[in-house]
């Protein structure tokens, strides 16, 4: 279990209509997941260490309750409160074996686990703001699935994602599972975009117009699913042509397009910086950009393994693992 206990409460809280998931209730889902998951017959839970002791408090609790079986550990490793604190207990958590990792948070958590990762499932849960990547599932079934992965091995029903990778200068830098967004803003700040006007360019692994967030504005011209083998490039212009997109909860915004194409997987053209500003990946600003710079953005199939929760659970029906005799 990788909770974020940060996710869902940045500044688009202020700025749009998102929903508020507060840790109380992150906890609520972590003991769902948790019972689940032993009910499947895992005995143990790995927890992330943070700074709301997510994973001691569902221990607590359970336990107080008197329906804890399994063991919970948490991981005894610094923690930063940072999104380094997931990426680094992602990567522990692949270390000691650990057979599939539940992330609850937003695209950005995703990510950051993501980072730290080979091999090991993903299924992430959403509870964050852009909300792409996650996907909405009660954690009871999220504890089932996640049961299944460890259990199936061998990446029974789980899909190899898409990422991008972020070259500047010929350097690698970053990667971003969903999008890539370019922009005029010079400083991090708050880290989240929401200012549709400060956008250059989009690069997404998929999109469509029923996202929230800003893969939805190249979604509005073509949908991008995470089995097609491409990506998609949206450049924004000043006038013309424009699309309205859901760009956060309660906001539809009209942007302008100058350009837009699809990008096949491998490819990576090259662009130079018209003028300083930041990459946000995930939609969170990340990289400071100076003018000049060389980007590149490519797109390839070397992301996660992520779970298919409905294909799994379906699997395991298949295998009589609800049935007893």
């Amino acid at each position: 279990m990788v909770a974020n206990p940060a996710s869902g409460k940045d500044i688009r809280r202020l700025v749009s209509y998102a929903t508020v998931i507060d840790n109380l209730e992150k906890v609520n889902i972590c003991k769902r997941v948790v019972l689940a998951a032993q009910a499947m017959g895992i005995q143990a839970v790995y927890f992330m260490m943070d700074t709301f002791q997510i994973g001691f408090t569902v221990q607590e609790d359970l336990q107080r309750e008197g329906v804890l079986s399994t063991e919970i550990k948490i991981l005894d490793i610094p923690y930063t409160a940072s999104a380094d604190d997931s990426t680094n207990a992602a990567a522990e958590m692949e270390r000691l074996g650990v057979g599939c990792v539940v992330v609850l948070g937003g695209d950005g958590t995703s990510r950051a686990v993501a980072k730290g990762i080979n091999s090991m499932p993903i299924l992430p849960v959403s509870t964050g703001t852009n909300n792409v990547y996650p996907v909405l599932m009660e954690g009871t079934v999220a504890g089932m699935a996640a049961a299944m992965a460890a259990v199936l091995g061998n990446h029974t029903c789980c899909i190899r994602d898409k990422r991008i990778k972020i070259f500047i200068n010929g350097e690698f830098k970053d990667i971003a599972l969903i999008d890539a967004v370019l922009s005029d803003m010079l400083y991090v700040g708050s880290k989240a975009i929401w200012d549709t006007a400060s956008i250059q360019r989009i690069v997404v692994t998929r999109c469509r117009p029923s996202n929230i967030g800003f893969s939805a504005i190249p979604g509005c011209i073509q949908a991008v699913r995470d089995t097609d083998d491409y990506g998609f490039v949206l450049t924004t212009g000043k006038s013309g042509r424009f699309v309205c997109a859901p760009v956060a909860a309660g906001m539809i915004e009209k942007v302008y397009v100058q350009d837009a194409q699809v990008q096949p997987l491998g490819a990576s053209p090259a662009i130079v910086a018209e003028s300083s500003g930041m990459l946000a990946l995930d939609g969170e600003r990340e990289i400071k950009i100076k003018k000049g710079d060389n980007l590149e953005f490519r797109i390839e199939r070397d992301g996660p393994w992520r779970v298919q929760f409905h294909e799994i659970l379906e699997e395991a029906r298949k295998r009589g693992f609800f049935t007893k005799e």
